[in-house]
């Protein structure tokens, strides 16, 4: 039989092997801000702590290691001649500000007017996670997902509409819970012709309600 518990994340609590990949500065670097929120790091519950939060690190802002570019090189032509809106709803995404490192929860809506070729859709959910699994601003966010798909895929019109919760506002300051902070980056013809926009801000439900 094992000789470690196990959390309800599953992961073996044998601290020393798991954690000897992470620097050891880091994992003080979460002990010293366990000790400036008022615990001790030593405790039994906490003792592991330190290497979950690196872990943890890891997986919120594996963006980094990646490009999200890399998800639109491989494109599609036998689309049999469909040039109308190809749009993506509700891809939901966590990502982290960069004041505070509380979560941005939401959803991004991605549509691209295509020229002659398209993606596969899973492939604009990774770009979008490429770009939200790292330090953010939702304003950013949002320019960086519409940029990439205009780079990867030149076609006649990109529009991406991020909708998201911030815990920097609900969780601490203002302590706000309930507001939706919208953005939108509208490329090409969503930009330049007002029909056009309109139809795809309709496609994506904003505003309807």
């Amino acid at each position: 039989m094992a000789d470690y518990h196990t959390h309800d994340d599953d992961e073996p609590l044998t601290g020393e092997d798991r954690d000897a990949a992470i620097p050891a500065d880091v994992l003080e670097a979460v002990r010293t801000l366990i000790r400036w929120a008022g615990d001790d790091p030593t405790r039994e519950g906490l003792i592991d702590t330190p290497g979950r939060v690196a872990r943890a690190y890891k997986e919120y802002f594996k963006g980094y290691s990646e490009n999200p570019l890399h998800h639109l090189t491989r494109t599609f032509d036998e689309v049999g001649g469909y040039d109308e809106i190809v749009l993506l709803r509700d891809i939901r995404f966590q990502s982290h500000c960069e004041h505070h490192m509380a979560p941005i929860i939401g959803k991004v809506h991605i549509a691209y007017l295509p020229t002659t070729r398209v993606v596969g859709i899973s492939k604009l959910a990774r770009v979008a996670m490429g770009y939200a699994k790292r330090l953010q601003v939702q304003e950013r966010l949002t320019a960086e997902i519409a940029d990439a798909i205009q780079e990867g895929l030149h076609p006649r019109g990109v529009a991406v509409v991020v909708e998201a919760t911030h815990a920097c506002m609900s969780a601490r300051g203002v302590l706000t819970s309930g507001v939706t902070m919208t953005t939108s980056r509208m490329m090409g013809v969503f930009r330049e012709d007002d029909r056009s926009r309109k139809e795809v801000l309709a496609l994506m439900k904003i505003g309807s309600n």
